[in-house]
């Protein structure tokens, strides 16, 4: 009896509580909103804010509760994403333009050179705090990582010193942008063709020390351009992909290579 008191004594008060918790949930509880709840069900859940809103869940909420948000935001979902929302809420579908990330570095282990030998973490956040980095030129991609550890579709790679991004597996969710300490990797719509790959800002004599593959500020790519979309700015060429036709007059003439041709179609959607 000794022992057999306390214990239908605690079962009866874990009863009584759990009727208590049941009945607060019951009268007190906040229900979710359906449609919150269906949309958040569409969303790819990769959480990069690249809507931005503090996640999948905000952009649900903001989605689901009237907010005046689009429902082509979720570049990493694409179209498919943006239509199975607008069902849901019985709109039209908009167009989402999908992008996909770039490194605007062109600074390979054949092109510079360390300018000491790092030891520390194994981190572009850790070498950058120290002289900006263990490479010669200072705007360049460190190549420790920091961006592949974050993507959360194996789409970019170090090789040969740098950063590469596989279009195809890219979902522009943004993440690698955010965590580069040098700020060189950028996000442009896919229907890009040329990009300039260097964020060098000294000038040309400067950069050609650093880095033979840097962009020397030659203006020949400008004067090329049949559409005035390129323009050398802060000793760097820029371009306009409002004017741009990817005609490729800038990357025939640039003669570092710093300007490149290629394909930046994402196959993730």
């Amino acid at each position: 009896m000794a022992i057999l008191i306390p214990t239908i004594l605690l079962a009866i008060i874990a009863i009584v509580c759990a009727v208590l918790l049941t009945l607060s949930v019951h009268f007190f509880g906040i229900k979710e909103d359906e449609t919150v709840t269906a949309i958040r069900e569409c969303l790819p859940g990769a959480n990069c804010g690249a809507c931005g809103y503090t996640g999948c869940d905000g952009y649900a909420k903001a989605l689901g509760e009237g907010a005046e948000a689009a429902t082509n935001l979720c570049v990493p979902g694409g179209d498919k994403t943006a239509g199975n929302i607008a069902a849901i809420l019985g709109v039209e579908a908009q167009d989402v333009i999908e992008q996909v990330a770039y490194v605007a570095c062109n600074g390979n282990c054949n092109a510079t050179e360390r300018k000491y030998d790092y030891k520390g973490l194994s981190s572009c956040i850790a070498a950058n705090l120290l002289y900006n980095g263990d490479k010669t030129c200072t705007f360049a991609c460190l190549g420790y990582g920091d961006c592949t550890r974050v993507c959360p579709k194996d789409a970019i790679h170090v090789e040969n010193g740098i950063a590469v991004v596989d279009p195809q597996k890219c979902i522009g969710c943004g993440m690698c942008v955010r965590e580069c300490p040098n700020h060189i990797i950028k996000l442009v719509n896919d229907t890009v063709k040329v990009v300039v790959q260097c964020s060098n800002h000294d000038k040309g004599a400067v950069t050609r020390k650093a880095c033979t593959n840097g962009c020397i500020g030659c203006m020949k790519c400008q004067k090329a351009c049949p559409n005035g979309a390129v323009t050398v700015e802060n000793n760097l060429a820029t371009i306009d992909y409002s004017l741009c036709t990817g005609c490729g007059a800038c990357v025939e003439v640039c003669p570092v290579h710093c300007i490149h041709e290629d394909n930046f179609i994402c196959g993730a959607h």
